[in-house]
């Protein structure tokens, strides 16, 4: 099964929002599709966040949210991989890893430090996923990769 990754514009915020809110289900939040749809909408028309989507036959099955921050020691941009969710029909087809493939091609392409992101300390499975492409565990929550 085939899927393709984009960059996320503004339109996009309602594509998003509903894997948004079941991501956020998923770290035992409420749904709140409209709440979802606006913090998205907001992170994209401020320019504040970087998100790309995951779509099989043009339908969205999972996403990744960067932040900018800044390294004052190396003076450069870095970037916080703060949310990746994949539906739980399309995962285990690669499109987690792509996606953070596609993280990594954006920080190469601002010219980044480094990219970091934090997970949940019993969220074995993506641990696993972020330590088989490269990231490397700083603490027990924390990961990065040097670009």
């Amino acid at each position: 099964m085939e899927f393709s990754i984009h960059k996320a514009t503004a339109e996009d915020a309602s594509i998003i929002a509903t894997l948004f809110d079941a991501y956020r289900m998923f770290y035992q939040q409420p749904s709140d599709i409209k709440g979802a749809t606006e913090f998205i909408t907001e992170r994209l028309q401020q320019n504040e966040s970087v998100i790309f989507i995951a779509f099989i036959n043009n339908v969205a099955v999972g996403f990744t949210q960067l932040y900018p921050i800044f390294t004052s020691v190396g003076m450069q941009r870095t970037w916080l991989l703060n949310d990746l969710y994949i539906d739980s029909s399309a995962r285990g087809k690669g499109i987690a890893s792509a996606l953070l493939d596609a993280a990594k091609d954006f920080g190469r392409s601002t010219n980044s430090k480094w990219l970091m992101l934090q997970t949940g300390i019993t969220n074995a499975a993506a641990q696993s996923l972020y330590e088989k492409n490269g990231w490397h565990k700083e603490t027990d929550l924390f990961y990065s990769i040097n670009l």
